[in-house]
């Protein structure tokens, strides 16, 4: 996936070493990052205790809020995968914290297969 990709809204996959940086903060002392997908501003970070959404907010995007999910929460997830004449794919997570699931759109199918891989590597162990 290049920089077009991003652009339209596709998941792309990120450079873990390139976000280290910006996580160094966020992270335990033990946790490291697995792997990690851009959904335009936003991303999706898998580390090896949790799942982190990062929600970047205002103009700028210097705003961001971050959404930590133990993986023992998840109880179930589902991916819906891009079809002929919708080029969307979702992921849903059911998790111990809402009642509802929390929706995660993938604009043109992006990586949800690698991201779906990832979360059952952590989730169903």
């Amino acid at each position: 996936m290049g920089l077009f990709s991003g652009m339209l809204g596709n998941a792309s996959e990120v450079d873990s070493d390139e976000l280290s940086k910006e996580f160094e903060n966020v992270l335990s002392e033990d946790e490291q990052i697995d792997s990690a997908y851009k959904l335009i501003r936003d991303l999706i970070v898998f580390t090896n205790k949790r799942l982190i959404l990062v929600d970047k907010q205002g103009i700028t995007g210097r705003k961001k809020e971050y959404h930590s999910i133990p993986y023992k929460s998840i109880y179930e997830f589902a991916t819906e995968n891009a079809g002929t004449f919708d080029d969307d794919s979702e992921l849903k997570l059911y998790t111990s914290i809402s009642k509802e699931p929390r929706v995660i759109e993938f604009k043109g199918g992006g990586e949800i297969i690698q991201v779906q891989k990832t979360l059952a590597k952590y989730v169903c162990k």
